[in-house]
């Protein structure tokens, strides 16, 4: 199975659905979705039972992830790793965030 994404189309879709997560792909292995946060917004994740990757579409924040703090944006790749805490945090520009989660996420 091939597919190809469009992104406005799923940031379209993903106001539509008014949730700040949206999965657009899933297969045994792999899930796929679309994450925003606005500015000044409080990220209310937990610790995954999968790896993680996120890429920043656009935006600008730090992330803490364990004990340890980045800041990310636009271009950025971050690897988390299955049950470790982390979140977004200062979030100076609204976040789009392409994530994917391996295997498929277990509590999409």
């Amino acid at each position: 199975m091939s597919e190809v994404f469009d992104l406005d189309h799923l940031l379209a879709k993903k106001l539509q659905a008014g949730k700040p997560y949206l999965e657009f792909f899933r297969v045994p292995a792999i899930s796929a979705g679309i994450y925003t946060l606005p500015a000044g917004a409080t990220d209310p994740q937990k610790p995954h039972a999968e790896d993680e990757i996120y890429y920043v579409i656009s935006g600008k924040a730090n992330i803490r992830i364990g004990s340890g703090i980045r800041s990310v944006a636009e271009g950025s790749v971050i690897f988390v790793e299955a049950g470790v805490d982390h979140r977004f945090f200062d979030i100076e520009q609204e976040l789009v965030l392409l994530v994917v989660f391996g295997p498929a996420e277990s509590n999409p």
